[in-house]
């Protein structure tokens, strides 16, 4: 099993989220990551998916996508060249003895401090998955009293033309893998 990246356009309509992961949780899959956000084109939302699964159900797992309605357009960005990152906000217990080496660390990682307490921090780091694991651990003796993350989100590289978003099924029913069944 490999982690597969989808990068998936969809309508911004009430509910598209809850069919969305309602049916790659239907299908089987354990979704790893997602994250939810405003495209570029009005109107249309762009979700980052990171599931489970090895290749024969990634292609179900995108097949399946596209009986979705609201879904515009899906890519799986696994194989290609992409920029990922992950986002977090850590609040970490700070005393006048921890404070500077707290700001050191986070100074080291090219972390932010974006709140200041009296008895707290609170680090903002971006990167790679395994750079804001490396932070959190690190963080640890220090006392993490809060961690939010928002999961991967995921850019292929280059100036790739993108087709229009509309709902091509011919695309979809030229897959290699006659095995899977795409009637709606």
């Amino acid at each position: 099993m490999n982690l597969h990246t989808f990068v998936v356009h969809v309508e911004n309509k009430p509910g598209v989220l809850t069919r969305v992961s309602g049916l790659i949780r239907r299908r089987g899959f354990n979704i790893e990551s997602l994250t939810v956000g405003h495209a570029e084109t009005e109107g249309v939302s762009r979700m980052t998916i990171v599931v489970s699964t090895d290749d024969f159900g990634a292609r179900r797992v995108e097949s399946n996508l596209y009986k979705l309605i609201d879904v515009l357009r899906v890519d799986d960005v696994t194989g290609r060249p992409a920029v990922t990152r992950d986002l977090a906000l850590i609040k970490v217990t700070a005393t006048r003895e921890t404070r500077v080496e707290i700001m050191q660390l986070a100074e080291a990682y090219r972390a932010r401090i974006v709140d200041v307490a009296p008895d707290s921090l609170i680090v903002e780091v971006t990167g790679a998955e395994e750079k804001v694991d490396s932070m959190v651990e690190v963080l640890q003796p220090y006392g993490v009293l809060e961690l939010a993350r928002t999961g991967r989100v995921t850019m292929a590289r280059g100036a790739l033309q993108q087709p229009e978003m509309t709902r091509d099924f011919e695309d979809v029913e030229a897959s290699e893998d006659a095995a899977v069944s795409y009637s709606v």
